[in-house]
């Protein structure tokens, strides 16, 4: 997919991975609706997006409640004309044992993690699928096929995104909807700033511009191929 002049909405843009992989969008040449919770971030993420000469249209949402998802992706055409690529990266992790887990993190990581990846697709579908070619871009995680201790609900929400993906990609691919599910291993974003995660050296993980550049070059190849699955990890953590 040439990107130029493309439209691509992305979730939990203020930040980390979604915030890399929105600025590589734009450098690429695609105008964006931003999503996030956060508006002092959206706020200076749509700046250095203009910075680059490219459209940025903030969105301050809760991307796990229904009526926001559907007016925000009404959002994307209305102003830009388009939606040609989505990509679900909201995500939340909260980290404990089992039996000290509460049932309202396990609730929040799984309406975070992966309601919000079904309504935010199902309402896109309709609008990709007019287009000549479309990409919807999963952000996954290692840990949805590498379990850790108190990683269940994390583990189990991003191996519940690899099974949604697989699901799309067999349902949506005679329309043109490529999918692809990225698998980052280590990076260096606030998931890692809590006590009972390792610490790793943050000079070997990966950055979040590294995650940025594989995806966006998924998306940008030829209509008639995809990669449905990319696992990124550090070299040498």
């Amino acid at each position: 997919m040439d990107l130029k002049n493309k439209v691509a909405l992305v979730t939990g843009a203020g930040k980390g991975i979604g915030r890399a992989i929105s600025v590589e969008l734009a450098r690429q040449g695609a105008n964006l609706v931003i999503v996030s919770r956060t508006a002092k971030d959206l706020q200076s993420l749509a700046r250095e997006i203009g910075d680059l000469g490219r459209k940025a249209i903030p969105v301050e949402a809760d991307v796990t409640r229904e009526s926001r998802v559907r007016e925000f992706i009404r959002t994307a055409v209305d102003k830009l004309g388009s939606l040609d690529v989505l990509v679900n990266n909201a995500g939340l992790a909260r980290f404990a044992r089992i039996e000290q887990l509460s049932s309202d993190d396990w609730d929040s990581m799984f309406e975070t993690n992966l309601r919000s990846m079904f309504l935010c697709t199902r309402e896109a579908l309709p609008i990709m699928k007019q287009r000549p070619e479309s990409v919807i871009v999963n952000i996954a995680s290692l840990a949805g096929k590498n379990a850790f201790t108190g990683g269940a609900a994390y583990c189990a929400s991003k191996s519940g995104v690899l099974a949604f993906s697989k699901c799309l990609m067999l349902e949506e691919r005679k329309a043109g909807v490529r999918v692809i599910a990225v698998c980052p291993g280590s990076v260096d974003t606030h998931f890692f700033k809590h006590e009972s995660l390792p610490n790793p050296d943050r000079a070997k993980i990966l950055k979040a511009d590294d995650v940025a550049r594989v995806t966006v070059d998924a998306i940008k190849l030829s209509g008639r191929a995809t990669v449905s699955e990319i696992e990124i990890r550090p070299t040498n953590p």
